[in-house]
């Protein structure tokens, strides 16, 4: 910029040739073209602009700035700052932080923040001729810090929720029980399968959750033996609520499996498959839980809080239908929900 300053033809505007400058802005731009830090300087009734290097990307996409007006560089803040400028000019310095404006220096408005300090330039007659701007761009912090207080926010959001799930799940598993070992058995097995989803849900931001990942994770605790439960189905991701949900459904129908039905028995087996339709559509989601190889399935007596889950709550979460079918061949499963209805529990990214 000392070069830009130096070839700029300067009789075009109100200051003239750099010969007959006054001796104060000769100095202030010999002490701006050497300072590292984002300057400008600016001159005289006009607020004729000059700047140094570490100013220019603070400019962008404008139209050359040097020589022009301040007021015209930064017309589209200008009444914001001119304020402050008129202060400078009266003798009176500013300084602020962080202060948010609106620029458009590519085309387009932007929110951007700035801590700057404008500074009355004076000659050696204590006259004010111009004012000297020291800025830096804080858009980055700001931006940082905004989106710091944001994932502050969800992730209380999610923690409330997540906390208020774990407190109905103990609740109901402790009124349900026959004893207090076996509650203690059965909320750690839930609160474990809980602990996969959330573990799958924070790798992916809580974004969603793959439909594979959700019952491998749930599966995991109960350490079967490879082989004796498969899985087969489409990639397809749900929603936060959606995967905990699945999650504890997943580990009920195992746990019943392994006490009473096809994992209870030496050979006995079990497929869950899952097809989709088309994305966000009236089309079906359908899981299948298919028990083979066990004792013949028999209707519960009594109906505990697992039982409520997978028959009324993963029906109410997924906006959709279970089917529970007990026989001779075993017992058989189904969760079957339109894709829109999985596509909302996407779209609701904090809803767990």
């Amino acid at each position: 910029m000392a070069a830009a300053i130096r070839a700029f033809d300067w009789s075009k505007t109100p200051l003239g040739p750099i010969d007959g400058w006054p001796h104060a802005l000769k100095i202030a731009v010999g002490m701006m073209v050497n300072s590292r830090f984002p300057k400008c300087i600016v001159w005289g009734p006009e607020l004729i602009t000059l700047y140094n290097d570490g100013f220019r990307p603070l400019l962008g996409d404008k139209p050359e700035a040097l020589g022009r007006p301040f007021s015209e560089v930064w017309a589209e803040v200008w009444d914001d700052i001119a304020p402050m400028v008129a202060k400078a000019f009266a003798g009176e310095p500013t300084f602020l932080e962080d202060l948010p404006l609106v620029i458009d220096r590519h085309g387009y408005p932007e929110d951007a923040w700035f801590t700057f300090c404008y500074s009355p330039i004076r000659d050696e007659t204590g006259t004010v001729l111009g004012m000297i701007d020291t800025v830096v761009e804080t858009t980055a912090k700001m931006l940082s810090e905004r989106n710091a207080r944001l994932l502050n926010a969800e992730l209380a959001h999610r923690m409330k929720n997540v906390l208020a799930i774990i407190n109905a799940v103990a609740g109901q598993t402790f009124r349900s029980a026959t004893s207090l070992e076996a509650a203690q058995t059965v909320l750690g097995e839930r609160l474990a399968a809980l602990g996969e989803a959330h573990a799958i849900l924070t790798a992916s931001s809580w974004s969603g959750a793959p439909v594979r990942a959700v019952i491998e994770g749930a599966l995991a605790p109960h350490r079967i033996v490879e082989g004796r439960v498969t899985l087969s189905g489409p990639a397809i991701e749900v929603g936060a609520r959606h995967a905990l949900t699945l999650a504890l459904a997943i580990n009920e129908l195992t746990t019943n499996a392994m006490k009473y039905g096809a994992l209870s028995r030496d050979g006995g087996n079990v497929a869950v498959t899952w097809r989709k339709g088309r994305p966000n559509s009236d089309e079906t989601f359908v899981l299948d839980w298919v028990e083979q190889g066990g004792p013949p399935a028999e209707k519960p007596r009594r109906k505990g809080f697992g039982s409520r889950l997978i028959e009324t709550i993963v029906a109410q979460d997924f906006r959709g239908e279970t089917a529970l079918v007990y026989g001779e061949a075993g017992f058989r499963y189904r969760l079957e929900t339109a894709m829109v209805h999985l596509a909302d529990g996407l779209q609701r990214r904090g809803d767990g």
